[in-house]
């Protein structure tokens, strides 16, 4: 069969794309189509990196995933309970800026993390078999 080269680079991007595009997204939140937009890319981009050949990309990508997924199904559910958040935090920009706070406190510096961490990985080219 013949066989394919993934090389060294290829693999890191693919490591760090997921992470990059959270951290962008989260930080600008307030304009609220570009995160609906990497809420439905990301789902193609964990789809194609979960399965990639090399275990590392599949790491980073799952906890990014972890980090992302949690942050915007727990806002969501802040959203459903929004009449009684708001009288907790004062007013409806109030909880929007805290539930903002709080994904840039969750995801940006593991995001930033990760993205330092897979700079510093030993990265090897692979060899695969193409279908």
């Amino acid at each position: 069969m013949p066989t394919k080269v993934l090389s060294a680079s290829s693999q890191k991007k693919s490591a760090k794309i997921f992470n990059l595009l959270s951290v962008i997204a989260i930080i600008l939140m307030p304009i609220f189509p570009l995160l609906l937009i990497w809420i439905a890319a990301s789902i193609v981009v964990y789809s194609a990196n979960i399965y990639h050949p090399n275990p590392l990309v599949r790491r980073y990508t799952k906890y990014a995933g972890y980090r992302f997924y949690g942050f915007t199904g727990a806002s969501l559910a802040s959203m459903l309970f929004s009449g009684v958040l708001m009288k907790i935090a004062g007013d409806a920009l109030t909880l929007m800026a805290s539930i903002w706070g709080l994904g840039i406190l969750i995801v940006v510096p593991m995001g930033i993390w990760s993205l330092y961490k897979a700079d510093r990985e030993r990265w090897k080219e692979m060899l695969i078999e193409e279908i």
